[in-house]
């Protein structure tokens, strides 16, 4: 059924202008940007936005001429801020997976079980509504939270809840004697089992704001498009092949004999501090950047990108420098393109 819906929606997408300019239909690159923006073809912001891409179509053209299919691998490959940029990429895919939220959706029966839910119906009305909190959470993070609060500020709250809710699960089972036939919580213990069954909800919620939203809209922002087949291919191969090793890992990680259950929702809080700091240091902040900003800031030092990238890079691009009311600084590298191109033709 879902299939079908995306199929049907699918029927009104419009080609991305950068595609349409690649393939030479500049007319309809900016028809189409028009509709995206919702501002005339004319207006300074669409054209200035035209401008940037058909400048950064232009170079890749030239970076690529004569290199045949080999060219994207070795560019991805062979290029320093290429290699950069595929580290972010698999490295949160990497980090995603194994923080243990994937693990809780497929397993959710057995978790809520092992926090004191009885009864199968009771297991599955539980893991309904974990599903429903889910997907309620990620359309709100996807329509609204991302782009407002910004790429690395919302991964951090939302990696901020997943770990709190990780940890608090970790120490319930930890301290509470494991639930049996001869043993079921009462007073505290049954107070302090809710909580827990809560923070898993609240994990859901951190998940859909955090790595659930950011690791596809990073593959999908960094890589130029010369190589974003080849490295969105990559990165997301890398994504399910970690889906599946942790799917088939976690049943083993919640025996007796290896991690236990709270081993294994320790491990989990352990992932998601580690994402938390990697983040911190090295992802940087990709909402509202062109492409010719992101090729900037990925031309700077690797420990520089994460921190400091986005701030030394604001205004790159003639539709950054206009949103930032720069005119000058537009006008001054328009007059710069048109001699470059004056140049190149005689």
């Amino acid at each position: 059924m879902f299939a079908g819906i995306i199929l049907l929606l699918s029927i009104g997408v419009h080609e991305s202008p950068r595609f349409l300019a690649s393939k030479g239909k500049k007319e309809e690159a900016a028809a189409t940007m028009s509709k995206i923006r919702n501002l005339p073809e004319d207006h300074p912001y669409v054209q200035t936005e035209m401008l940037d891409i058909f400048e950064q179509v232009e170079r890749e053209k030239e970076a690529t001429l004569g290199l045949g299919w080999i060219g994207p691998l070795k560019e991805l490959f062979m290029t320093p801020s290429n290699r950069c940029r595929i580290m972010l990429g698999l490295m949160s895919q990497l980090l995603a997976q194994w923080s243990g939220a994937n693990s809780i959706t497929i397993y959710a029966p057995t978790f809520f079980a092992m926090l004191g839910t009885t009864g199968q119906s009771e297991k599955l009305f539980a893991t309904a509504i974990f599903g429903v909190v889910k997907l309620v959470a990620s359309l709100v993070c996807a329509l609204f939270l991302v782009d407002m609060l910004g790429r690395k500020r919302a991964l951090t709250y939302g990696i901020i809840l997943q770990f709190l809710s990780m940890l608090y699960v970790a120490i319930y089972l930890a301290v509470v004697p494991e639930i049996t036939e001869h043993f079921k919580p009462m007073g505290n213990a049954k107070r302090a089992g809710t909580a827990a069954i809560v923070a898993i909800y609240i994990s859901g919620v951190g998940w859909a704001l955090g790595w659930n939203s950011i690791q596809y809209l990073i593959n999908a922002e960094i890589f130029p498009l010369r190589v974003r087949a080849l490295g969105s291919s990559m990165v997301m191969c890398f994504h399910f092949a970690n889906q599946y090793g942790n799917s088939k890992a976690v049943p083993s990680m919640l025996l007796e004999t290896a991690m236990k259950p709270q081993g294994a929702f320790f491990f989990f809080a352990a992932v998601t501090l580690l994402g938390l700091v990697w983040m911190w240091f090295f992802l940087p902040e990709t909402a509202g950047k062109s492409l010719e900003a992101m090729d900037e800031m990925f031309n700077l030092p690797w420990y520089v990108i994460g921190r400091k990238g986005a701030a030394l890079t604001a205004g790159a691009g003639h539709a950054e420098n206009y949103m930032r009311d720069d005119v000058d600084k537009v006008i001054q590298r328009e007059v710069s393109h048109e001699e470059q191109v004056t140049s190149s033709e005689k």
